[in-house]
């Protein structure tokens, strides 16, 4: 018997320490999950209150833009604070109320305020630039004031800019859309990440400036004048401002000169009648809430050491008990695969889990061993008694012709042949057999007609058939192609045939027949001698099983056709059958695949 499997190899101990790593990784990942949790929490409840707070002061520094005046505001400051949760108050810089969310929480209004509401003063954003060559506006572009379009000039320039973006499709192949600037004025951009270059397709009239724009920066351009004289900048004329707010000069380079000053200087005094006055934001709750802070204490500490003792306490206890169940019907597996004895032992089944599936296929499994073994023990008895026959006779003659008690005339000679080819015939079934068993039998399959090869085995076996005073005939239907090894085909029929004209007394038939069938074609072979014990028709395909069990060389052969011809047919992707009336008739049918 082997030895007992080493502590180290131990499936109980593999499953505790298994258990042990699983519990310790699933804690700390537990802890770790918390823990990054709650600061994923913190961090998107404060990345929320940012995002709302910018919410506030955009939508509210549009109202001013919008408007003259901030009447009207308290409808828009209530709906910020009931979308946001926040509470919104609006004063003026001498901190009267202009409009609030809740009135109760005016006389608790912070020292300092939330921002300044002024569309024409924007905050700079970080990411804007510093330098000269990045100057940008911090006039809100929703504040457009005189320059807002009346409806049959956006109809007109909304109309030149279709134009232009079929022009830009049509001569680069470039897809853009049309957006309106808060103006009301078109313009073309890009559906991707594309530079748009208008030219040749660009139009005079689109970028020239309507008159509603004209009218306005005229009067901006005598604002940028007045500018320019009181702080002493020199002029070069033409003085131009376009729809954009860019100055043309000779000589000038844009964001390098004082006079951007002027015209910024210039749109916020032309705009101041058409936004509402700068006034205060105080934005409360739950923005001035403290961050919360997270400590873990001695008591804390301790809770979580008890509680992770604990788990490993009932995770290891709860292991080792299924470990345990596992492990003893393992361990008798074992043993009675290990048995000195070399029987096939049965090992007692009383559970309905894998290990009771597993014992169920080792009995199995027994069973087969010893209906192998028995075959195997039955089989090679049956090889070495039909080798030892025509041996027996080849060396008899043999002894007799050495001894002078036989003349080695034809007939000794034709005798020894007859015992030669029937040994012959006996090997080669064995390897026809072998080759089968293995995998390894091999066909040649072409297209043939099944009704030329049955026509040529009836004509070979008519010699036989009147030698035993047998009547064998044959019947078959025109189209009877199919595709198969004819070799192996005149095989089977010629062991088919050959057994019911060894099986027919005299003055009985034989008939061989095919038809075609639903997905095939029927080969039957019937024959009325004295049929099969209903009993035997199970083993008629066993090997070297005979009805007759005497072996006698004139009821039967071998005991390996049949065996022969059911490997073959199943070779060929068919079926073979036998159905038997005992003293009256026998027919195999071979059904083969199209």
């Amino acid at each position: 018997m082997a030895p007992e499997v080493p502590l180290r190899n131990s499936l109980l101990l593999r499953l505790l320490i298994t258990s042990v790593a699983i519990s310790l990784v699933s804690i700390a990942a537990t802890a770790w999950l918390t823990a990054r949790s709650t600061t994923l929490a913190i961090k998107q409840e404060r990345g929320q209150i940012l995002a709302d707070d910018a919410t506030i002061q955009h939508t509210l520094e549009g109202f001013a833009a919008l408007h003259p005046s901030w009447d009207g505001a308290e409808h828009t400051v209530r709906d910020l604070a009931r979308r946001t949760g926040r509470g919104i108050v609006i004063t003026t810089r001498a901190r009267q109320v202009i409009a609030a969310s809740d009135r109760s929480a005016v006389d608790r209004l912070p020292l300092n305020a939330s921002a300044v509401i002024d569309p024409l003063h924007l905050s700079p954003s970080p990411d804007q630039g510093t330098g000269p060559s990045e100057q940008v506006s911090r006039i809100d572009p929703r504040a457009v004031g005189p320059y807002l379009l009346p409806t049959a000039e956006r109809k007109k320039l909304r109309q030149l800019a279709r134009q232009e973006v079929s022009c830009l499709y049509d001569t680069q192949g470039l897809r853009t859309h049309i957006v309106e600037e808060p103006s009301g004025r078109p313009a073309v951009r890009a559906l991707r990440s594309e530079a748009v270059t208008p030219q040749p397709c660009a139009t005079k009239e689109l970028l020239a400036p309507t008159p509603t724009e004209a009218k306005a920066l005229t009067e901006l351009t005598a604002l940028v004048r007045t500018c320019a004289e009181r702080n002493r900048i020199r002029v070069e004329e033409p003085l131009t401002i376009d729809t954009q707010f860019r100055l043309g000069q000779v000589n000038f380079e844009q964001g390098s000169s004082a006079l951007d000053d002027c015209v910024e200087e210039g749109r916020r005094e032309q705009l101041a009648p058409h936004v509402a006055p700068a006034a205060l934001l105080f934005v409360t709750s739950p923005s001035q809430t403290a961050t919360p802070v997270f400590d873990l204490s001695r008591a804390g500490t301790l809770r979580v050491l008890g509680t992770t003792g604990l788990v490993l306490t009932v995770t290891i206890t709860i292991t080792a008990m299924v470990a345990i169940r596992l492990v003893r019907p393992l361990r008798a597996l074992a043993n009675a695969a290990r048995d000195p004895s070399g029987r096939h032992l049965r090992v007692p089944i009383t559970t309905k889990d894998e290990i009771s599936y597993l014992a169920a296929a080792l009995n199995e499994l027994s069973e087969r061993r010893e209906r192998t073994d028995e075959q195997r023990r039955v089989m090679v008895s049956d090889i070495a008694h039909e080798l030892r026959t025509p041996l027996s006779n080849i060396r008899g003659w043999l002894d007799a012709a050495e001894d002078g008690l036989a003349d080695p005339d034809s007939s000794l000679v034709a005798s020894l042949q007859e015992e030669a080819d029937l040994l012959q015939h006996i090997i080669d079934d064995l390897q026809v057999l072998a080759a089968a068993d293995a995998g390894s039998l091999r066909l040649n399959p072409r297209r043939l007609s099944l009704r030329e090869l049955a026509e040529q085995s009836v004509s070979a076996h008519q010699t036989a058939a009147q030698a035993g005073r047998v009547t064998l005939t044959g019947h078959f239907t025109d189209d009877l192609t199919i595709e198969g090894d004819p070799v192996r085909l005149r095989q089977v029929l010629g062991n088919l045939l050959s057994n019911a004209i060894r099986h027919t007394p005299p003055h009985g038939s034989v008939t061989v027949s095919a038809h075609r069938v639903e997905g095939g074609v029927d080969l039957h072979v019937a024959d009325t001698g004295s049929g099969i014990q209903p009993a035997d028709l199970p083993r008629v395909f066993d090997r070297f099983w005979r009805a007759e069990q005497s072996r006698s060389r004139n009821t039967g052969g071998s005991g390996l056709g049949l065996p022969i011809v059911r490997h073959l047919v199943h070779a060929h992707g068919g079926e073979v059958s036998v159905t038997s009336r005992p003293g009256r008739e026998t027919v195999f049918t071979v059904r083969l695949p199209t």
